[in-house]
């Protein structure tokens, strides 16, 4: 994997551990998910309009660029949500489960 980040500095905090599509990855303590994912890919996200990839692009929560979801469906900004130890991500929303007609 090429990542689009590289860290140069601060290697000497813990270890998280986490999981992003069902691939393990380890981030630092207090990394955002952004910085977690961009130092393993080059992309965070499949972009739900079309099929792009998005890397995020304002950096401070306000372009909604970032999403990013739990496994069980939260919704989080990568830019501003730290990595938490076993956090599951997903990078795909997953599809609308519309009620059946009747």
């Amino acid at each position: 994997m090429s990542g689009r980040f590289v860290r140069l500095a601060e290697g000497e905090r813990p270890s998280v551990r986490l999981l992003v599509d069902g691939e393990p990855i380890e981030a630092l303590q207090g990394d955002t998910l952004m910085v977690a994912l961009l130092t393993q890919v080059s992309a965070l996200r499949q972009s739900e309009f079309d099929p792009g990839r998005r890397a995020g692009f304002c950096l401070m929560g306000a372009c909604q660029d970032c999403w990013v979801w739990t496994r069980s469906g939260e919704r989080l900004r990568a830019c501003s949500n730290e990595v938490r130890e076993g956090l599951d991500i997903v990078t795909r929303q997953a599809e609308a489960i519309w009620p059946l007609r009747g």
